[in-house]
């Protein structure tokens, strides 16, 4: 995937996205219109750097790709080794999923009566180019899981926050909740805005 990148579609994205959060719209129509967005980002895979494509034996990886100057938005890419899933988590902003590669299954929960938590509906299983959306309005509370069992799976999620800073929960099935910060598998950010070798290039 090195040869012959195309970062400026993440630039494009990252432009249009800022451009609706500018009108400051409901979350139903921020949602609606950055599910649009993804769902043209995601249509295309040849824009990731393939250092930020890296799955690790250990756990699965979540490279930040850009965080907005005023943090109301950060875009990441999932990496997903064969088999691996999250605990049962919330992410407490609003947040869109794509899928780059391979597969994911999401399952939903929900509180009962008693504060345990139980699975709410079928898993969804997002396949290459499709979109899904999150927040503490809609449902915020789930597991997600590589879908295959013998390969990678890459999804690129966007988050209505800094989301590596953003204090969360893990979630036992009794609702009892643990604090988590996730902080970024990486250190450094893709220089997506160097201009100058795309303009040579043409």
């Amino acid at each position: 995937m090195t040869q012959n990148l195309r970062p400026e579609r993440l630039r494009h994205f990252i432009d249009r996205l800022a451009a609706v959060l500018d009108q400051q719209p409901d979350e139903a129509t921020l949602l609606d219109r950055g599910q649009q967005l993804l769902a043209e980002l995601v249509a295309h895979d040849d824009w990731l750097p393939d250092d930020l494509a890296q799955p690790d034996p250990q756990r699965y990886q979540q490279y930040l790709l850009h965080c907005d100057s005023r943090q109301r938005f950060s875009v990441v890419s999932f990496v997903w080794g064969p088999g691996q899933q999250t605990p049962i988590h919330d992410h407490r902003v609003w947040g869109l999923i794509g899928m780059l590669r391979g597969a994911e299954l999401a399952q939903g929960f929900l509180r009962d009566a008693k504060g345990a938590l139980s699975p709410h509906g079928p898993s969804v299983r997002l396949g290459p180019g499709q979109v899904e959306a999150v927040s503490p309005r809609i449902g915020d509370i789930h597991q997600v899981s590589n879908a295959f069992a013998d390969q990678v799976s890459i999804s690129i999620h966007v988050y209505g926050g800094n989301i590596g800073a953003v204090e969360r929960a893990v979630y036992g099935v009794d609702g009892s909740e643990k604090p988590f910060i996730s902080g970024y598998s990486n250190t450094h950010l893709p220089n997506i805005w160097d201009l100058s070798k795309e303009n040579l290039a043409r």
